[in-house]
């Protein structure tokens, strides 16, 4: 691979306009495409092999032409302190609301509060729900206007009115400030890492070119794949991420090759070819790392799993090509200033931060592996509480009026109001063992509905249950059940779990089935499903890197440490984020103004991502150690040796990651906050505490043992040589001095 890679960056530099523009016409038509393509379509959230889905889908069915997938808003109408709605002026201010509520061309309906009965007890607080034609993506520019226009005029009567829904939803993503503040940072490391505005704005043009490609790609693909708002939101983070590192350790390697006295072509296609090697691991370690999300069995996971892959696939693309291709047209811009106006560049020096807090470690290795350990498991502790849900409008700034909304149904119907259960009841199988006539198969059914809804809404912690409702053959039934406590309350769990365990006697004493449902009922289904998954795909993703790194360092205990290692930054992480989002310790700091239960998708998230990542910095410091210790040094040395060359650029790298993910957390949308923390916070961790402090400890403590093979392994493993070893050889060697023979063929 090494020599094919250096192929590649000699034809990159020899070639860099074509190169140069090759990409330029890729980013053209992709952002062409882009302009033209149609927006997402909005398919919903869909969760195959849950029972919640399964209900949504018997609803589909049995009530065809229903706008169960169009938006919706409930708007809520409070009136002033000591008066209720139910007023005669409130209550025309109320009725006007509606009728211009209902005047749309996208509307379906809006209901009367007093007609529909959705009035509080005290009087004080109603509430009419709006029903789209289309989905909450295809509502127009028109039909949000009329929404709020229609909000701000019952307003002006004096009434509290704020609304939720999905309607409400502006469709936004990660951008703005988050991109712009990471960048910034990255500017300011690279900066200080190179000393040179040339070698540090390189890595961020081809990241900001990447990411350029990459976003274009999926907004063209959108509608045809089904690619929501939020899927390239991953792709985004992880493309300007890997992006600025990868690019980072080829212009590194670049000016460490011309420190040596090499020409910068030569120097150019021997860093492609050795860190090059490196970055095409490190790729693909997270590519699979994302692209194994698919076995999740989540179809939203997925997509956003397989964009960001795709993202990461072009950051490798444009490290391999691009880069040596800038490279080939500013040579010497990258190199040091003062290397430029000597005329000369000064190779590394022997002693540097690195090797200083690398004989530190040597040192002390049993007290910082200690440290190290009981630190990351000190922090992974409140992880043994944690709790998964999924964000609503709960977890918004109490500056949205959608969370103005969910407090005012709290408080006016009870906190168990904003997520309602549905009961989808399946009658058919009963009418249809009868046999009988229609009438009697209709009075069976209604019988059967009637006992089940009966028997539900004396279930302990069920507050109220409504009519239910017939599709048209009379054979399924949907009726609400408003529990006592808030969507995201453990009793909530609890009370989802009684009703779904009754359902084997009632179902035999009224020969009707029944299913749960609901945005509250899918949320819980949700958190089981990634729970019961995570195991499995964390065991996958640890044998995956196990048996990665055995084929790239050739040693056994290297990837169990690196595995081990892994392990501890994500429990750490993971508790990272328990202790700030659902106990709220410094959660004000973030901005964080409701704790919860944490995002179901958070822990594949960080198992998936964070693997990826702690590979890069695995590769790119221990393979320099081993490349050290096989050319004869002894273990503390090829320590030493690998933090000189790697340490700086590791550490660089790790805090351009950093940036970036905390960039996003600045985002008003929670679930976007709580990734970028998570993220942030388990790079911190795995590069500063695991890499740069675990590794080397258990280096030192482990000695030769540490590259030991057996060698039945040693002779079946393949052999891929990741640094380039063979490549800096050869380049090394001196040619031999021309024969005679040469000679006399030379003057022919």
């Amino acid at each position: 691979m090494a020599e094919f890679l250096y192929r590649v960056g000699r034809l990159a530099f020899r070639r860099r306009w074509y190169v140069a523009l090759v990409w330029a016409a890729v980013l053209a038509a992709v952002g062409l495409g882009a302009l033209k393509a149609p927006g997402a379509a909005d398919e919903g959230f869909s969760m195959p092999g849950i029972e919640s889905q399964k209900a949504f889908d018997l609803m589909d069915e049995r009530f065809p032409g229903a706008t169960a997938d169009g938006a919706t808003a409930r708007v809520v109408f409070v009136a002033p302190k000591g008066e209720k709605v139910t007023a005669a002026d409130h209550r025309k201010a109320v009725e006007s609301a509606v009728a211009d509520l209902a005047d749309g061309s996208q509307v379906a309906s809006a209901v009367d509060p007093f007609q529909a009965k959705a009035v509080s007890k005290d009087g004080t607080t109603a509430y009419a729900t709006v029903t789209y034609k289309v989905a909450s993506n295809d509502l127009t520019d028109a039909s949000k206007s009329q929404l709020v226009k229609a909000l701000d005029q019952a307003r002006d009567t004096g009434l509290t009115v704020e609304a939720g829904g999905t309607a409400m939803d502006d469709g936004a993503g990660a951008g703005g400030s988050a991109e712009v503040i990471g960048i910034a940072i990255a500017a300011v490391v690279l900066l200080v890492t190179f000393g040179s505005l040339a070698a540090a704005g390189l890595p961020l043009l081809t990241a900001i070119l990447g990411v350029g490609v990459s976003m274009a790609t999926i907004l063209t693909l959108a509608h045809p794949l089904g690619l929501s708002t939020t899927t390239g939101t991953l792709a985004m983070m992880l493309g300007l991420a890997v992006g600025i590192d990868y690019a980072l350790f080829v212009v590194s390697r670049y000016r460490e090759e011309r420190a040596k006295g090499r020409e910068p072509g030569e120097a150019t296609a021997l860093a492609v070819g050795t860190a090059g090697s490196a970055v095409v691991f490190a790729g693909l370690t997270v590519v699979i790392a994302l692209a194994g999300l698919t076995v999740v069995g989540i179809p939203m996971l997925t997509k956003m799993g397989l964009a960001a892959a795709g993202a990461v696939v072009v950051g490798v693309l444009i490290a391999l090509t691009l880069v040596p291709a800038f490279l080939g047209f500013w040579p010497n811009a990258v190199l040091r200033r003062k290397d430029r106006k000597r005329g000369r560049i000064e190779e590394e020096a022997k002693d540097n931060g690195g090797t200083r807090w690398a004989r530190f470690v040597l040192r002390r290795p049993l007290p910082v592996l200690i440290l190290g350990v009981v630190g990351l498991g000190a922090l992974a502790v409140p992880m043994t509480s944690l709790q998964l849900g999924m964000p609503g409008d709960e977890a918004k700034s109490t500056s949205t009026t959608e969370r103005r909304a969910y407090d005012a149904l709290a408080e006016g119907f009870g906190p168990g109001f904003n997520g309602p259960l549905t009961v989808v009841v399946d009658a058919k199988g009963d009418t249809d063992a009868k046999g009988d006539a229609d009438a009697k198969g209709d009075a069976d059914a209604k019988a059967a509905v009637s006992t089940i809804s009966r028997k539900i809404g004396a279930t302990e912690g069920v507050v109220s249950v409504s009519p239910a409702r017939f599709n048209k053959a009379g054979d399924t039934a949907v009726f609400s059940v408003v529990p006592s406590t808030a969507p995201t309350s453990e009793r909530t769990k609890d009370l989802v779990t009684t009703i779904r365990d009754a359902r084997p006697a009632l179902e035999s004493g009224t020969g009707a089935t029944f299913e749960v449902t609901g945005s509250t009922a899918m949320n819980i289904d949700i958190a089981a499903k990634v729970q019961s998954a995570l195991v499995p795909y964390l065991i996958v993703v640890v044998g995956l890197a196990i048996v990665l790194l055995l084929v790239v360092f050739r040693s056994l205990l290297v990837p169990l440490k690196a595995a081990l290692g892994f392990l501890l930054s994500v429990l750490a992480s993971l508790g990272a984020v328990v202790m700030v989002f659902q106990e709220g310790h410094g959660a004000s700091l973030l901005g964080v103004e409701t704790t919860g239960p944490i995002m179901s998708l958070m822990p594949i998230f960080l198992v998936g991502i964070v693997f990826g990542l702690a590979m890069d910095y695995e590769v790119f410091l221990v393979s320099r150690m081993r490349e050290a210790y096989v050319h004869g040094e002894t273990p503390a040395q090829a320590v030493t040796s690998g933090f000189r060359h790697s340490a700086r650029v590791v550490v660089a790298a790790a805090l351009i990651m950093i940036a970036v993910f905390a960039g996003f957390i600045g985002e008003s949308d929670s679930m976007i906050k709580m990734i970028g923390f998570g993220l942030a916070s388990a790079v911190l961790l795995d590069a500063f505490v695991v890499r740069m402090a675990i590794v080397p400890a258990v280096l030192a403590l482990l000695g030769d043992k540490a590259w030991w093979l057996p060698a039945w392994l040693d002779r079946i493993l393949p052999r891929v040589d990741v640094e380039g070893e063979a490549l800096t050889r050869a380049a090394d060697t001196p040619d031999p001095a021309p024969t005679p023979a040469d000679q006399e063929a030379v003057r022919v």
